[in-house]
């Protein structure tokens, strides 16, 4: 069994640059989501704006899961949804692509190399370098927006407060709160994505493929729980940080 390591393993350098068996994967998926983006398009286009002909199921899936999501994230946000939509649709498509992708039969069992074997792919999210980098963007995100709604005052204000010792205790309090989510963001979808790769590595070596498969189900389950919590509490942690009331 080849060792299974936190952050992507090294699969070949392209101008200097390492490519990582995680980041290739990635490649991967962005080329499957430009891809049904781009049909997508065609498939309206192809429609027209007047036209009577009735879309094919393809188009009616890609609309039935972009309304499930804008009226989910509706929920948190109300109006303001159209404003995040797209980033926060991104997340999650992002993700949830990236953990379903890591769960096909091949990823992280195909080996690569010469002196060791490292697996020729590997989902994104299961290495923590993918996931502290959209813990990073996701608080860089809420951070610009609050700015953006509050004011660059009156949101520093939460933060540094000299008014008493209590409110400067607070504001501590909240300075922490807010770096934490950086943490809680990356280690909460990294760890749950990497115990699912570690436990189907376990199961496939121990019992038949056919009994492992609801363990295969589950971690499908929770690929898109991650996906969602991850989305989603970033649609919560946008709604606090532009809230003036809040402030």
């Amino acid at each position: 069994m080849h060792k299974i390591s936190i952050g992507g393993e090294a699969v070949f350098r392209v101008f200097g640059l390492t490519v990582t068996n995680s980041l290739l994967l990635t490649f991967v998926m962005l080329v499957i989501f430009f891809t049904v983006g781009f049909t997508y398009d065609l498939r309206l286009k192809g429609l027209g704006t007047y036209s009577t002909q009735i879309p094919g199921n393809f188009v009616f899936f890609i609309r039935f899961v972009s309304h499930s999501l804008y009226s989910l994230f509706e929920s948190v946000l109300g109006e303001k949804t159209k404003v995040f939509y797209s980033i926060l649709a991104s997340f999650f498509l992002f993700i949830l692509l990236s953990n379903w992708l890591g769960l096909i039969p091949g990823v992280g069992s195909i080996l690569y190399g010469h002196e060791e074997k490292v697996p020729l792919l590997r989902a994104g999210t299961a290495d923590l370098n993918t996931t502290i980098g959209l813990a990073l963007i996701a608080f860089v995100i809420i951070q610009y927006f609050g700015i953006k709604y509050v004011g660059l005052s009156s949101y520093l204000n939460k933060f540094i407060n000299l008014k008493n010792p209590m409110s400067f205790f607070t504001g501590i309090l909240e300075l922490i709160s807010e770096f934490s989510k950086i943490i809680s963001f990356a280690f909460r979808l990294f760890g749950n994505i990497f115990a699912g790769e570690v436990l189907l590595v376990i199961i496939a070596t121990l019992i038949p493929v056919a009994v492992s498969l609801p363990f295969l189900l589950l971690e499908l389950f929770v690929g898109a729980v991650q996906a969602l919590v991850f989305s989603l509490l970033t649609a919560v942690f946008l709604n606090m940080a532009i809230t003036k009331e809040a402030h």
